[in-house]
This record gives structure tokens, C-alpha cells and sequence, in this order.
């Protein structure tokens, strides 16, 4: 990775972590590419931000954002409500937006060069499906099954990606402002099962910058 600041774009910035992820990345001193479907983040105009139309599921949009960048962070996901997703399926979103927003992302990294991957998924797939309480196990059998299905595909994709990538598993996130960093645990650890979007935010931009969690999956919760 270059030295500081890098240049950085955030797929899927248009709320939630991925807007949090674009706010810490520019307070940390990089410059951002925010790339949203409505062109739009929930934030002002600040110095370093550029802000693009456009969808991840399209290879066009991607050929044309991603040169001269140093890493992606993606943050794609379903904001509808969960339990009618699994009733109806979503109205604005596709159901596999994370896993084939991801691999389009892969394949236009690897055609132009750009090796650093910081992906949010969530805890309780992949490394960490075992460290799942029960309760949430039983969460995720009956209202966000085919949403848990698709994200386990997802980090199929960035595991097999060949770059250097960071899977980024926070637990329940919340809009609490807490302006403690998460508690970040390659182990699978977690200190409760919440964390505020800001605190995801904030180790997204630290992941891009740093080697110490390459290859890893990190699980997020708020400390204490």
C-alpha cells in the first residue's frame, strides 16, 4: 500500500456503514469515491469526497471508478425491513446484491490492479457461524435465511478473490454514537452482540491502511 492518504472507493456508501466508513475515511485524511445507485450520501460536500452514480452490479460503472483508486471498501447489503424480505423478497434491491455486487467488485480490482478489499459481511457466517448464540441461530434459520445464504457467498467470492482482502464481521449494529473504538477480535471474540455503525466505520478505514488484518476475518463488537 501507498503511503497516506490513500485513495479509496466505498461501494455501497449511501447509508449506514458505508456512509460511516466514508465520514472515517475522510477524518482520517483519504480521499473517497463514494459510489451509491442514487449518487448521494447522507453527508456535505467536504474536501477529498467525490460522489458517483452508480451500481456495483454493473462492470461498466465499476471500469469507470475504479482506476487510480488504492482500495475498496464494500458495504452492499438489503436496508429493507427483514421480515419482508423473507415474506415478499426485496422491492428495491436484488436478493444476491451482496454476493454478486462483491464478485463484480473482485473482477474489476483484478483487471485494474487495485489489490487492497475490505469487505463488511456479518458475524455468524463463515469463521464465525460456530461462535453464534443460539438465538440467533434460530434468527437467522427463520426470518434471514436467504440473506445469511448469500452473504456465505459472498466470502466465498473475497476468500477466493486472490487479493488482499479483509472480511469485516460486526454483530447487531445500532446508530448509537459511541466514540470508543470496536472491539476487534480475529479470533471470533465478541464483548455483547452490538455495535454502533460509527464504530464499523471507523475500523473499515483503519483496515484499508494497515496489513495487521489481511487475510482475516475480524468480528466487531463494542467493548465492555
Amino acid at each position: 500500500m501507498p503511503n497516506l492518504p490513500l485513495n479509496v472507493l466505498v461501494v455501497g456508501a449511501s447509508r449506514g456503514s458505508g456512509a460511516a466508513a466514508v465520514q472515517a475515511l475522510l477524518a482520517a485524511g483519504h480521499r473517497v469515491t463514494a459510489l451509491s445507485r442514487q449518487g448521494r450520501v447522507p453527508l456535505p460536500p467536504m474536501p477529498g469526497l467525490t460522489v458517483v452514480a452508480g451500481d456495483a452490479l454493473r462492470a461498466a460503472d465499476l471500469d469507470r471508478v475504479l482506476p487510480g483508486h488504492d482500495a475498496v471498501v464494500v458495504t452492499l447489503g438489503i436496508s429493507e425491513p427483514a421480515w419482508r424480505v423473507r415474506l415478499r423478497g426485496p422491492r428495491h434491491t436484488p436478493s444476491d446484491v451482496r454476493s454478486r455486487g462483491t464478485q463484480c467488485v473482485v473482477e474489476a480490482m483484478q483487471r485494474h490492479g487495485v489489490r487492497r478489499l475490505v469487505v463488511q459481511t456479518s458475524y455468524g457466517v463463515g469463521a464465525t457461524r460456530a461462535h453464534l448464540p443460539g438465538l440467533y441461530r434460530l434468527m437467522f434459520a427463520l426470518l434471514l435465511k436467504p440473506q445469511i445464504e448469500d452473504t456465505e457467498r459472498q466470502e466465498q467470492v473475497v476468500r477466493a478473490s486472490g487479493l488482499d482482502w479483509v472480511l469485516v464481521q460486526p454483530v447487531n449494529l445500532t446508530d448509537r454514537l459511541v466514540p470508543a473504538p470496536a472491539f476487534a477480535s480475529a479470533a471470533g471474540e465478541v464483548r455483547g452482540m452490538q455495535v454502533a455503525r460509527g464504530q464499523v466505520g471507523r475500523f473499515l478505514a483503519q483496515a484499508v491502511a494497515v496489513p495487521d488484518w489481511v487475510g482475516r476475518t475480524v468480528a466487531l463488537s463494542a467493548p465492555g
